[in-house]
């Protein structure tokens, strides 16, 4: 009967090792909370709020350009510039422009669509 009983014992300790191992691999894999899925040196965009918290961006750019690269003209919730010292201008629908500092993030309201994105090696607007 002890037998029995250790192998139990033995069993359910693996499980709970195997399952503590598994949520800390998934808690690790996951771990970029502060950067919402834009790893370096990403700028990044996100198409609503739903996006944003799940970490899944619908558009990432990394080129430094001398002029505005095209991004799709749709209503864009959020920006993140994960860029240390570099700063991103982002063209507005009305022709106007941001600048989005380094390591910095942006919330537009719906009636704002980015129609263009240049990342600048200044690392100041």
């Amino acid at each position: 009967m002890k037998s029995v009983l250790r192998k139990a014992a033995g069993v359910v300790g693996a499980s709970v090792a195997v399952a503590a191992l598994s949520a800390t691999g998934a808690s690790a894999a996951r771990a970029e909370p502060p950067t919402h899925g834009c790893s370096y040196p990403y700028v990044c965009f996100y198409v609503d709020d739903h996006a944003y918290d799940a970490g899944t961006p619908i558009a990432k750019y990394r080129d430094v350009t001398s002029s505005y690269q095209s991004v799709r003209s749709r209503p864009h919730y959020h920006v993140v510039n994960t860029r240390n010292d570099d700063v991103a201008y982002l063209r507005l629908q009305d022709g106007g422009s941001i600048c989005l500092p380094p390591n910095f993030e942006t919330v537009f309201a719906n009636s704002y669509s980015v129609t263009g994105i240049r990342i600048s090696s200044s690392s100041t607007c």
